[in-house]
């Protein structure tokens, strides 16, 4: 299972990349295996400034329909358009191309605050 080093993650199974304060979201590797074939990501918030929890769009697997839940407060600046045609990538490549949003984060704080790739190893029995 690929959990990379230098990401943050939630208890929901997103990841974060911070790169200043424009942050890239995905799901991570464990929670794409436990979805399975993933066939369609709804996302329609660009624009809108969420707090951190909130529900930012929706994953579509052949069995289950999940929300996505935002890992801290921003704006979303981009949804992943790639995905609209090939949703199946977030299934390869979780952490590359597989990406859904990125976002204008409001606080720092809340980043720090998420868990290691450690911790989150230990939360999914790793």
């Amino acid at each position: 299972m690929n959990i990379p080093a230098d990401l943050k993650y939630t208890k929901d199974h997103e990841w974060i990349r911070l790169e200043g304060t424009t942050a890239t979201i995905g799901i991570t590797d464990f929670a794409q295996g436990e979805l399975g074939d993933i066939v369609y990501v709804d996302i329609s918030t660009v624009g809108q400034d969420l707090s951190q929890h909130d529900t930012f769009g929706t994953v579509e697997a052949v069995k289950t329909v999940s929300d996505l839940f935002m890992p801290v407060s921003g704006k979303v600046l981009e949804v992943n358009a790639a995905l609209d045609g090939s949703p199946e990538t977030v299934n390869s490549d979780p952490y590359g191309a597989g990406w859904m949003v990125k976002v204008e984060i409001s606080s720092t704080a809340e980043v720090d605050a998420l868990l290691s790739a450690d911790q989150y190893k230990e939360l999914i029995g790793q």
